[in-house]
This record gives structure tokens, C-alpha cells and sequence, in this order.
């Protein structure tokens, strides 16, 4: 809500409504408009689809990009603007876009997507930013704060436990608590929080049995009462099934709507089945978002373009907009592989091109986020009048292979100083409403690389796709370069990357495993029936990798460059962490080499398995931050770490809690490659979470509570004592404690009951007083 002056004038227009304009009020009118109320001056607003580029349908409209829409600039898909990890980037793309929706008459956009990659399979991967929620939400937040900033309503999605197309209208997601609040709805809470989106989207899905669009424990409880949400919830289209449920649990519009709809509003208001206070608040919420995007003025963001004639207007906005997709794509590109440094390329080397993307790049996903891109060159185009750069198919498409153009195509690969190879994953793999079902590339294009580089050593291959893929030749070609899904400039951007005009600076924002089978959603993936258990919990992406020290083929954070980066004088403010403090950390990074370009800072916390008492990932990413550095240039980048960066969630205490123990702070090149560490210590963090303390509860637990950890600490000499008896000291001596002894096993996950007979002349009226105290019922010392 914007001020205490619209407050007030929004309850007044609620008061004025009638039940019906109140129940026509929460339903659109047409597929992508909401209704207005003349009567009393409400205006209706245009919502479009456009995670990557504004997808508006003036004709005939649909809600799965069937139809033909309005030219407009196709941005980066989120899967490559990811990879950036660029938070200036990610807003710059969003303002932008916020120009075009202004133009085109648009108040609202339906994005950005911001679910996490649980499996590389999910059809709508090319979607999402990363597997990591702190990157999602770091990037989904600058994306909505810029947008929003320039007066276009921001409409983030898709709330929660989205995460595959399998059934995804009735599938029951069921991911447990602890990994619903670290993982799926990490990022969203961040967003929310930092960003203030005046829109969220309630998803297909069931989250624990109970539609996401009438689940009132998460559009109410957490999103709007826990984490301060203040605007309108927004169904996804044609994802409300009981439309009551859905006014009654926090959802203000259902997309797209029909008269059905508000009769049967007004019929339960009617009846007593739904108070009348619900539907107020929902068209309060509702009104809040009309509101905001009335008091927009699009002149102030398209600035003098909109005093000129349409066609002008339009080239103008779409050459900017063009100009950004292209640094965008091209400052997201991974560059996975550089073996002899054959990138960049020597503008005199002869170079065979091979690929049928080079002339039709694949540049965006299918569905609901397809993009009428105003122009989209080829690579042919791009590199017109350069005699020393010839172009082959190979195949005859992107599925289907020709054994002579691959013949061909072999064959000016042996002749030229280099070979360049496009290839991906084609369309008809990678949408919105379904799956993928294989990680593997077409077979002619796994074919196509092998017999390439069998004859040409100095090879390149570019990979065009939404998500992970198997490589089984990665060991063949010299050079790798993720292209992702790079919007209409993809190409450009390729070759300002290939020729050097452009340093990579992408990271990988999601894990590459060797095999589809080595995820660890593989094996319950896509679940049974409408049943979507969760077993891996938070162990996803590379939270699983490194804590199973799996081989990966590139791991997340990955990205070479074509210059170096060291890494010195990691400092962190103190050695302890207590709850409520924070730890101020920061690291020297030196550009080494003859290039100017970006580093990734990354900062982990990491910590053993179970050396916090609790099964915890070995390293989960805490924050991070691009630089830009000349050749030889050195800057300190500071961190601040809170509470969050060590805690993790309690399910019996429903809380974040910080488990006392041993932690890292690391920086890395990637999640596997740790060039600096430093150890911190953290103070145990008390919960109440109403579990009785008696003399079965286990050490370690009794531990965690502040009466129990004072006595037991005035205990330890004569529990020592009979350890020493027993000989146990000795082995202690020999191997370190904490590698013999987590906190889960030995004495520590003993009861009470066995320390009590260690210290047998401890009076048992002072273990009943200390459990009253644990408990609540007696007064502490």
C-alpha cells in the first residue's frame, strides 16, 4: 500500500461497493484484464506474461503463448540471467522491460519466476534462476525492485513447491517443514521482504493436500502475517477449483475469471458460507495493486519516445532493448572449458561453424513465456563479410541428423584452424506442460561432436538450452561455452564472446551431474500418481554434491575467464558468532591476468555433517558479489553475515535457530573449489519448541537448553573422572574428539540417565529441580 491517504480511500471504495461489484471486482474480465467498476471510478488493469520480454496478445488471446503477440525485445531467459549473478544486471533488464509494458499499455508483469531447480528435468527450468534460493531471490528482488521503481507492478511466481510440469495441475506437493522454509520458499521470502512485490502469484499445485490457491497456511499465514506481504495474491490461470476456499484462505483474483465465478461469490456471502470481511479484505488488496499501477505515469519512464510516432517510439525502445539482451547474453555465458586458451579466437584463424542454430538459434523456451521477438540474427548475418569464417549444418535439424552434411561438416572442420559447434537441446524438449525426460542431447548432435573432434583438436561447442545437460565428450573438445537460452541477441552475444570483445563472467547457477541418475531427486522424480514426496529434504543441487563428495561434470559456481583472479587476506570481525550479531567478513580479490574483467566473490558457510548436532549441508552459499577489475587492479570486498548465515530450521520449535558448533567461513571459486577458509565458532541459540526434559532425554539435547548446559558443565570433571577409568581417555588422546565423537553419537546421544549414574552422588531433588527449570515450571538459578 502506498500511503495512509490511499488506506483510507481504498476502504471507502470497498464500503461503496455492492456485494456483486465486490465479487465481479475479484475475477478478470477478459484472459489477461481485470474488470473495473465504472460506477465508482475503479479502472480495470492489463496483466501480461513476461519472465524474459512482454508477451501481449491484442487479437485472440490464450494463456500458453499459442497465439501470436505484439513484437517486443526477448530478453535472457532466467536460466541464463542466473549465471550472471549480477544483481545490477538483473535490474537493468527489469527497467527496461518496465519501459516496454509502459508503451505497450501493460501494468503488470507475470514474473520473474523464481522456484527452485530440484531436478534438471523440470520442462520450465529455463524459467528459474538457480538451485540455490539465495541466488533466486537475490536476483528475482533487484529484478522486482527496478521494475516496480519505474511504476510497472511486478507479479512474482510460482507460489510454492512448483518445481516439475508432471500433473501440475493436481499434484500434491509434499516437501516437509524444515525443507519447505530453507529451500522452496526461501528465495520468496527474501523477495517479499526485500523487494515488496505488489503481486504474488498462488500456484497449480497442492502443497500438503491443500491447493496453493486456497491454502490459507501459506498466502495468509506466512506470506501476508509472517512476512509482511502487503499487496494482492493472483491465481495462476485456471488454478482455482473451489472459488470460495479461495476468497476465504487470501487469494484476491482469480484468472481468468467468469460470471460463475462471482455468483458463486455472492451466493456463499449469502448463504454464511464465506464472511463478507474476507471478500473486503480481498478486494481491499486488490484495489491496493490498481492503485499503484493508476499512479504510474508512462511518460515519466518512456520519457520523449512516447511524443513520437509508433514506429519511432518502437525502433527506439527496441534497439535499447536489443542492445541489452546482447551484453546481457553475453556477460551470462558460461565459458565451462578453455584447455590451451584456444578462446579467444585470432581474428586470422579459419574457422568452420557447424550447426544448424547458427541460422536458427534456439533462444527461448516454449509456453506461456514465448516471446515475438522484434529481431533475432543470425550467425551468418552477424559475422557477414568475414571471409575466414565458413558455416555447415551438419544435421538436417536439430533432432534429425544427415549423414552427408555431417560429412561435410567433418570434413571443413579438418581443414579449418578451428571448429565451432552449435548444438542444445531443441524446443520440442524443453516447454512449459511437460518435462524433459533425458538430460542426454539429441543423439545426432552427441555423434556430431565426437566425429568433429576426432579430426580437429581445436574444437568449440556451444551449447543452446534451458537446463543441465550429459556430456559424454567433454573431454573431447578443447573449449565449452554455455550460451543458455540467450534472448534475440544470442548470437551477437556468442561472438562477442568467442572473439573476445566480451570476457566471460557467468557462473553456473545450478549443478551439471555426470548422469541424469546422480541427482538426488532421481529416484523419486516425478513421483507417484499426484504424490511428490521430497526424501532428498534439503540436500538439492549442490548441497547434495558436496556433502556426498559426489563427481560432478561442472559444479555449481563454475565459470572460467580469460584473465585470473587471486584471492587473499580473508578476515572475519571475530571468532565467535553469537544470535543478534554480525559477522563482518572480507577478502582481497587481485585481477592477475591481461584482461580486465568480473570476478565472483562467493562466500560459503560450511560445517560438518553433524557437528552441529543437526544433519546440515557442508556448505550452503551465504552471499556474493561481482566485481569488475582492470588488469592488475586489486579491490577488498566486505560481507556482513546475520543470524540466517548459520541457522537452519527447527521443525519442533518452528523456528530458525542457530545450533551451537564449528563453522567455516570459505570463499570459492565454486562450490567445490575453496581457495580461502577461516574457522568460526558458534554459540548455541535456545528454541522453545514445548518438548518435557526428563532423565531419558538425550545429552545433546539437554545441551541446548541454558539450564541444562550450565549443569552439565559443572558436572564434566567427575563425568571425566569415570571416563578416564574406563580407559576412554586414551583413545581421545589419539584421535581427535570431535572426529570420533559428533554430537549424535557416544555419550552425547547417551540420556541423561547415564550421566546421572557417572555422577551418582549428584542428589536427585537437583536433577528434579533442573527439570522443572527445563520445563518451565520452576525458577531458575
Amino acid at each position: 500500500m502506498s500511503d495512509h491517504t490511499d488506506r483510507e480511500r481504498i476502504k471507502e471504495l470497498t464500503a461503496q461497493m455492492t456485494l456483486e461489484e465486490k465479487a465481479s471486482l475479484c475475477s478478470g474480465e477478459t484472459t489477461f484484464r481485470t474488470k473495473a467498476v465504472e460506477r465508482l471510478g475503479i479502472a480495470s488493469i492489463e496483466l501480461a506474461d513476461g519472465p524474459h520480454g512482454l508477451r501481449r496478445q491484442v487479437g485472440a488471446q490464450d494463456f500458453m503463448g499459442k497465439n501470436e503477440s505484439i513484437p517486443a525485445t526477448c530478453f535472457p531467459a532466467e536460466c541464463a540471467l542466473g549465471s550472471s549473478f549480477d544483481k545490477a544486471l538483473a535490474a537493468e533488464v527489469a527497467e527496461t522491460m518496465a519501459e516496454q509494458w509502459k508503451a505497450a499499455g501493460v501494468q503488470v508483469i507475470l514474473g520473474p519466476g523464481i522456484n527452485i531447480k530440484r531436478s534438471p528435468l523440470c520442462g520450465r527450468n529455463f524459467e528459474y534462476y538457480s538451485e540455490d534460493p539465495l541466488v533466486s531471490g537475490t536476483l528475482g528482488a533487484a529484478f522486482v525492485k527496478a521494475a516496480q521503481e519505474k511504476g510497472i507492478g511486478v507479479c512474482l511466481k510460482h507460489f510454492a513447491a512448483n518445481n516439475q510440469e508432471c500433473r501440475r495441475r493436481t499434484e500434491n506437493s509434499q516437501p516437509d517443514e524444515r525443507t519447505m522454509r530453507e529451500i522452496y520458499a526461501s528465495a520468496f521470502e527474501k523477495v517479499v521482504k526485500e523487494a515488496k512485490p505488489w503481486s504474488v502469484m498462488a500456484s497449480y499445485n497442492r502443497i500438503n493436500g491443500v491447493y496453493a490457491t486456497e491454502n490459507a497456511d501459506y498466502l495468509k499465514t506466512l506470506l501476508r502475517d509472517e512476512w509482511g506481504f502487503d499487496g494482492a495474491v493472483v491465481s495462476d490461470w485456471a488454478a482455482v477449483h473451489d472459488r470460495t476456499a479461495a476468497v476465504r484462505s487470501g487469494c484476491a483474483l482469480t484468472m481468468p475469471g467468469d460470471a460463475a465465478h462471482d455468483n458463486e461469490i455472492v451466493e456463499a456471502v449469502r448463504e454464511g458460507r464465506l464472511d463478507e470481511k474476507e471478500l473486503d479484505a480481498r478486494c481491499e488488496e486488490l484495489l491496493g495493486l490498481i492503485f499503484r499501477c493508476a499512479g504510474s505515469d508512462a511518460k515519466e519512464c518512456a520519457g520523449d519516445c512516447l511524443e513520437k510516432s509508433a514506429p519511432e517510439c518502437e525502433d527506439e525502445i527496441f534497439e535499447r532493448g536489443h542492445a541489452l539482451a546482447r551484453r546481457a547474453a553475453a556477460e551470462s555465458m558460461v565459458l565451462l572449458k578453455n584447455e590451451g586458451n584456444i578462446l579467444p579466437l585470432s581474428p586470422r584463424a579459419r574457422i568452420a561453424v557447424i550447426g544448424t542454430f547458427a541460422k536458427e538459434p534456439r533462444y527461448q523456451g516454449s509456453g506461456s513465456s514465448r516471446v515475438n521477438a522484434w529481431r533475432v540474427p543470425s550467425l551468418p548475418e552477424v559475422t557477414a563479410g568475414m571471409e575466414n569464417v565458413r558455416y555447415y549444418d551438419g544435421t538436417l535439424s536439430d533432432v534429425q541428423e544427415d549423414k552427408e552434411k555431417r560429412k561435410e561438416a567433418v570434413a571443413a572442420a579438418k581443414d579449418a584452424d578451428v571448429a565451432v559447434i552449435l548444438a542444445g537441446v531443441p524446443s520440442v524438449m524443453e516447454s512449459e506442460g511437460f518435462d524433459r525426460w533425458t538430460m542426454k542431447l539429441p543423439e545426432c548432435w552427441n555423434e556430431l561432436i565426437e566425429a568433429v573432434c576426432a579430426v580437429q583438436p581445436k574444437t568449440v561447442v556451444v551449447l543452446e538450452n534451458g537446463g543441465a545437460v550429459e556430456m559424454p565428450w567433454a573431454n573431447r573438445p578443447a573449449a565449452i561455452l554455455e550460451a543458455y537460452l540467450g534472448g534475440e541477441a544470442v548470437n551477437e552475444a556468442i561472438w562477442d564472446v568467442l572473439t573476445g570483445r566480451i570476457n566471460p563472467s557467468g557462473h553456473l547457477a545450478e549443478t551439471f551431474p555426470l548422469r541424469l541418475e546422480d541427482n538426488p531427486s532421481y529416484l523419486f522424480w516425478p513421483g507417484e500418481g499426484d504424490r511428490v514426496e521430497y526424501p532428498e529434504g534439503v540436500f538439492v543441487g549442490y548441497r547434495y554434491y558436496t556433502s556426498k563428495k559426489a563427481e560432478v561434470l561442472f559444479p555449481f559456481g563454475h565459470g572460467l575467464s580469460y584473465t585470473s583472479f587471486a584471492y587473499s587476506d580473508l578476515t572475519v570481525s571475530r571468532n565467535t558468532y553469537k544470535a543478534g550479531e554480525k559477522l563482518k567478513v572480507s577478502v582481497n580479490v587481485k585481477n592477475t591476468g591481461e584482461r580486465a574483467g568480473r570476478a565472483l566473490v562467493q562466500l560459503y558457510v560450511g560445517t560438518s555433517l553433524g557437528d552441529t548436532g543437526v544433519r546440515r549441508p557442508i556448505r550452503e552459499l551465504r552471499a556474493f558479489e561481482k566485481i569488475f577489475l582492470e588488469p592488475g587492479e586489486s579491490k577488498k570486498v566486505e560481507f556482513q553475515l546475520d543470524r540466517r548465515a548459520f541457522s537452519y530450521w527447527d521443525k519442533e520449535a518452528h523456528g530458525w535457530r542457530v545450533a551451537g558448533g564449528s563453522y567455516e567461513i570459505q570463499i570459492g571459486r565454486s562450490a567445490e573449489d575453496i581457495v580461502l577458509r577461516r574457522a568460526v565458532e558458534a554459540e548455541a541459540e535456545y528454541l522453545p519448541d514445548g518438548r518435557q526434559y526428563d532423565i531419558m532425554t538425550p545429552v545433546c539435547d539437554a545441551l541446548e537448553h541454558p539450564e541444562g548446559k550450565a549443569f552439565l558443565e559443572k558436572l564434566m570433571p567427575r563425568v571425566n573422572a569415570v571416563i578416564s577409568r574406563m580407559g576412554m581417555d586414551k583413545a581421545q588422546e589419539t584421535m581427535p574428539y570431535k572426529e570420533l565423537m559428533p554430537k549424535n553419537m557416544g555419550l552425547m546421544a547417551e540420556p541423561l540417565q547415564t550421566v546421572m549414574r557417572m555422577a551418582s552422588d549428584v542428589p536427585e531433588s537437583e536433577w528434579k529441580a533442573l527439570f522443572e527449570r527445563m520445563n518451565g515450571k520452576g525458577k531458575a538459578e
